[in-house]
């Protein structure tokens, strides 16, 4: 930073911001800290009362602030993105489309222990709307040496850090577990919950069968729902360990890959994950899916509807934030579970 005079001080970049006022009219900083003086500003500077000014004075191999948001936010970018325009040396990136937001955490974080850059994204693995703010860039100080940017990008590599995924299944069956609901002794309640929760992901519900008791009867309304095309079979209740909850057994003895049976998440701790031979997921839900505010259910939902495949390692990764603390009033996705 150095002293000098505004008739001298074009090409250099202001170190604060240079704040107007003309009475009854204006009164906001004029000049941003960052921007580069002109030869059309120095007027306007003058009639400010500024004949001097605090510059950085750009020489060779440093990077002015807003250049560099713009190296950075092409190490970010991806499809389905939309970016905002640089200000004050930052930029922000917004969805373009509903669908899974997915980070690079290792590739991010080692951008991020380059000194003097940053980016700063909302968690991965999480369900977004369009037009939710992704991630934002910059770099600390007003200018930066070139070859701090240099060794960020290699730290990047050369694919973004970030994803967005769309939405692409668009639609499930239900196999409503358990003889009384089968019977019309109980009113099923299940259901119009897991309806709902689809819906929310532009998913429409094809059918719904009551399969009753028994792994056998199970298997057969799996195989139903399976007919009707539907991308996504759901399964809901008898997923305890109570020895007549066959929906385990059931969703085993029609055929799928099970990838996980139980979850690190509370609650959903019974949570079924698993696929058939030509890439159709099934999940058994347990029972809190009904009455619960949020549950595994919503955090592997956004996953399945953008045609992720679910690993065990995938489920196991659920128990750091796996936890909901089951607040008087449900405040999710704003909170910490699942995250």
């Amino acid at each position: 930073m150095k002293r000098i005079r505004t008739v001298d001080a074009v090409g250099h970049v202001l170190c604060h911001d240079l704040t107007q006022i003309i009475k009854d009219t204006y009164k906001d900083a004029r000049f941003r800290k960052g921007h580069v003086v002109t030869e059309e500003d120095v007027p306007i500077l003058l009639s400010m009362g500024k004949e001097h000014l605090y510059v950085w004075e750009m020489v060779p191999g440093m990077v002015h602030e807003n250049d560099a948001a713009e190296r950075l936010c092409a190490l970010c970018m991806n499809t389905h993105m939309e970016r905002g325009q640089v200000k004050e040396g930052k930029i922000e990136l917004t969805a373009a489309c509903d669908g899974l937001f997915r980070v690079d955490a290792a590739r991010l974080l080692a951008v991020n222990s380059v000194e003097d850059v940053m980016v700063a994204t909302r968690h991965g693995n999480t369900a977004v709307r369009r037009g939710d703010k992704l991630a934002g860039t910059r770099v600390i100080p007003l200018v930066i040496p070139e070859e701090t940017l240099r060794a960020a990008e290699a730290a990047a590599g050369p694919a973004p850090l970030l994803e967005l995924l769309p939405y692409v299944k668009k639609t499930a069956a239900i196999v409503a577990t358990g003889s009384e609901v089968k019977k019309g002794l109980i009113q099923d309640t299940f259901t119009p919950v897991v309806r709902e929760k689809l819906a929310g992901y532009g998913i429409e519900t094809l059918a719904v069968a009551c399969s009753g008791d028994g792994v056998e009867n199970v298997a057969r309304a799996i195989g139903e729902m399976r007919a009707t095309g539907a991308d996504i079979i759901l399964c809901t209740g008898g997923m305890s360990v109570d020895p007549d909850d066959n929906t385990p057994g059931g969703i085993r003895a029609s055929g799928a890959r099970i990838v996980s049976y139980g979850a690190p998440v509370l609650p959903g701790a019974m949570l079924l994950v698993g696929y058939y031979g030509d890439g159709t997921p099934v999940l058994g839900l347990p029972g809190c899916v009904m009455y619960a505010g949020a549950t595994v259910f919503d955090l592997v939902l956004p996953r399945i509807a953008v045609g992720v495949e679910i690993t065990r390692a995938d489920v196991a990764a659920m128990g750091e934030g796996g936890l909901c603390l089951g607040c008087g009033t449900c405040v999710y996705p704003n909170c910490g579970f699942g995250k």
